[in-house]
């Protein structure tokens, strides 16, 4: 489309910017298609041949190929789903046995979550470095199944799809039950 006649009265516009039509032809971007190398699809595609999968060395290039990474993938996934129920559970534990908070009552039957540590304490606690030890292992993996999405590969988003809800399913039961501080019969 050419959008040359569009130009608005703007001083000295015409002199700095080619034509449009120029500037279609000069300002291929690589989106055409999915074709290996630099071009990359905008648009999902079902494809098992050169499909790179976060780095240019793990390239698939076959069926086979393609099935085994949608498992590996689909796994990952569901790795990260019981990391985050790993994550919430050991905070809650740890809560519950009062190292990181006290809970304490008013006198008119409403609590209140004080701190029992100081911040030094808190910070430098062996729950807290492995709970950013994990935190850092939750969003390496949150961003390494980001961008195996965004390769717009429809079998590998799939499979990521796939994972989440089963690791979901097998691990998020965990996080509907409700853990009262207050219990001691656990």
């Amino acid at each position: 489309m050419d959008h040359s006649n569009h130009m608005m009265d703007m001083p000295n516009m015409n002199s700095t910017m080619p034509p449009m039509s120029d500037m279609n032809s000069t300002m291929d971007m690589g989106h055409s298609g999915h074709t290996g190398g630099t071009e990359h699809s905008m648009t999902f595609y079902f494809g098992v041949k050169n499909v790179p999968i976060l780095f240019q060395e793990w390239t698939v290039n076959s069926t086979g190929g393609m099935v085994g990474a949608c498992i590996a993938v689909c796994i990952v996934a569901m790795l990260y789903e019981g990391l985050k129920v790993l994550r919430e559970t050991l905070l809650k534990r740890h809560i519950a046995k009062g190292k990181m908070a006290a809970a304490f009552s008013n006198g008119q039957g409403d609590h209140y979550v004080g701190h029992s540590h100081s911040l030094k304490q808190t910070m430098c606690s062996s729950s807290h470095w492995l709970q950013t030890l994990l935190h850092l292992v939750q969003v390496t993996i949150s961003y390494a199944l980001m961008l195996i999405f965004m390769s717009y590969n429809g079998y590998l988003a799939i499979a990521i799809i796939v994972g989440a809800g089963l690791g979901y399913f097998f691990f998020g039961w965990k996080k509907a039950v409700i853990v009262d501080i207050n219990e001691h019969c656990h």
